[in-house]
């Protein structure tokens, strides 16, 4: 099954059914009204939602022309955003920049921290920064959401929690990184709202491609057109999401619709930008600066500035979209 958040003048939006080849939709309404809503109740919900599915995509309901514009984040506002660090390239990346070291940095327990989740942007919603020159930064990553988590799960529980999957662009301030870390607390001004695919997908329905917990497809990342990276979502993960989940349970009971991120995709490579057509590349520009000091002795990749485009998208097999395109425009905030 796959599922989008339509804008209809509510906090939560409307819920719809999409067609497996994204073109067309068809409401849910009269089965649920939002996407929490069926998480809350996924058992006795799903049955009815993977029939109007089927009638879709076998034409037997029209619907209507599925426009990733007027889709919301799939939970605008969710109970809960947790990240994780998935991928030991990254932080051993980017841990090296001022202010990002962790001394309790471990390979044996996942790193997480809690972002905002009251407002979480939709694919197309701007990239909105109160001043220039806070070092924006895009990280590229995957996303689950979650039914119930008991505390203490194991991970064959944690792994049948698994609801929904999509991606997510985990936005960064790398200015205020520093402040955040050292203040010790954690990630609070670095971390502004993180944004999503139009589209969530059951796992049953990416075939072949969602197995082992992890998402096998290259997630293509654009600035203004212009290649940035293309890593590959099940490659080099240190961390699974079982592993992820499990340790965010650790002391407390997860809701349904909890959202838990991979942490930012990485690849073990030594290239550095611009890359070939085949390349890998980066999942977020400080990884890019960091390979560029290391072999040139300074950074040469700048870091967003207003009116940057940025595209980030998993890609099947042939080449299409998988949950549709995020796609936002850098803007300054208006006074």
């Amino acid at each position: 099954m796959k599922f989008a958040t339509l804008r209809n003048g509510r906090p939560d939006g409307q819920l719809v059914v999409v067609s497996t080849d994204l073109q067309r939709y068809v409401s849910a309404g009269r089965i649920a009204p939002t996407l929490q809503a069926v998480l809350d109740d996924w058992d006795s919900l799903t049955p009815a939602l993977a029939a109007l599915g089927a009638q879709l995509d076998a034409g037997a309901i029209a619907g209507q022309p599925f426009d990733p514009a007027l889709a919301m984040a799939p939970l605008p506002r969710a109970y809960q955003w947790i990240d994780g660090a998935g991928y030991m390239g990254h932080l051993e990346r980017v841990r090296s920049l001022q202010g990002s070291i962790d001394a309790e940095l471990q390979s044996t327990r996942p790193l997480l921290y809690q972002g905002g989740s009251d407002s979480l942007s939709g694919p197309t919603d701007p990239i909105i920064i109160p001043e220039d020159g806070l070092a924006l930064d895009f990280e590229a990553e995957v996303a689950v959401i979650l039914g119930r988590v008991p505390m203490r799960a194991t991970r064959e529980q944690a792994a049948a929690a698994i609801r929904l999957i999509t991606i997510c662009n985990d936005v960064s301030l790398r200015r205020l990184v520093a402040d955040d870390l050292q203040n010790g607390f954690g990630f609070f001004h670095a971390k502004p709202s993180t944004s999503f695919s139009p589209v969530v997908v059951t796992p049953d329905a990416l075939i072949g491609t969602w197995r082992d917990n992890r998402l096998h497809l290259p997630v293509r990342i654009t600035v203004n057109d212009a290649l940035y990276g293309q890593p590959n979502a099940g490659v080099d993960v240190h961390f699974d999401f079982p592993a992820l989940i499990a340790e965010a349970a650790r002391t407390r009971t997860l809701a349904a619709g909890t959202i838990i991120g991979s942490g930012t995709i990485a690849n073990h490579h030594d290239e550095s930008l611009p890359i070939k057509r085949d390349g890998i590349g980066f999942g977020c520009i400080a990884e890019a600066r960091t390979v560029e000091k290391i072999k040139y002795g300074k950074a040469r990749t700048p870091f967003l500035k207003p009116g940057d485009i940025v595209r980030i998208g998993a890609v099947g097999a042939d080449g299409q979209t998988v949950f549709g395109d995020i796609e936002q425009r850098v803007s300054l905030l208006s006074r």
